[in-house]
């Protein structure tokens, strides 16, 4: 002030550059903070980017498989005698009905319900390779989805929904329950009681009930 000719106009002058620091200052925290959510959605479609990854390898590798097995399947067919084929469409059709309530048992929990209730609703749908529904579904595309319905989140291919839960011996099943087959676990379907299975069996079939023993059975999980 004593080396200003004119105090009330230095203090003026003070004044201004206070409001322009503080405004600065307000602008550089509103930019840390931009750019801190800036970071933090970068983070999260990195990690959704590398789950997406493992899904889409997962797959892949699930699809050569089937596709190795369905080469095999078809060599055997054409192999078969007319009535060796009948026979084997007989045994892997089942009965393509619903179970008897009355021996159905009771589900594990609400959600597993909620699950059997909506695969048992959608019985009758096309297979779709690599399909999760809602109007076609490949076999571990109609359990994730049931699941779905039910509000629990489960892995895309069966042999990731081999380890979605707790393992069950199979005279320990109950609905709800995913049955996973064969030993590289790639068939699943879903337990609905009654020693029966819903399931999205192979291309050109629809979704249907069947025995739960209609394959070798690797493992029973309860998610």
């Amino acid at each position: 002030l004593l080396l200003s000719a004119d105090p009330g106009d230095f203090l003026d002058k003070v004044s201004t550059l206070d409001r322009i620091g503080a405004r600065n200052s307000d602008r550089l925290r509103r930019l840390h903070e931009a750019q801190r959510v800036l970071d933090q959605y970068r983070a999260d479609a990195g990690r959704r980017l590398s789950e997406l990854k493992r899904t889409t390898t997962e797959l892949k590798r699930h699809k050569k498989s089937v596709q190795r097995r369905l080469g095999t399947a078809r060599r055997l067919l054409h192999r078969m005698t007319p009535e060796d084929r009948a026979a084997h469409e007989r045994a892997s059709r089942g009965t393509g009905r619903a179970p008897t309530p009355l021996v159905a048992g009771a589900a594990s929990s609400a959600r597993a319900a909620a699950a059997v209730g909506a695969v048992r609703s959608v019985v009758g749908s096309p297979y779709g390779w690599g399909q999760a529904g809602p109007n076609s579904f490949d076999c571990s595309g109609l359990t994730q989805w049931a699941y779905r319905q039910a509000g629990v989140a489960i892995p895309r291919t069966s042999q990731g929904q081999s380890a979605a839960g707790r393992r069950v011996s199979l005279a320990e099943a109950r609905p709800g329950d995913l049955v996973v087959y064969r030993n590289d676990a790639s068939h699943v379907a879903m337990y609905v009681g009654g020693g029966q299975v819903v399931h999205s069996p192979y291309p050109g079939s629809q979704v249907r009930y069947d025995p739960v023993g209609m394959m070798p059975v690797s493992a029973v999980t309860r998610p």
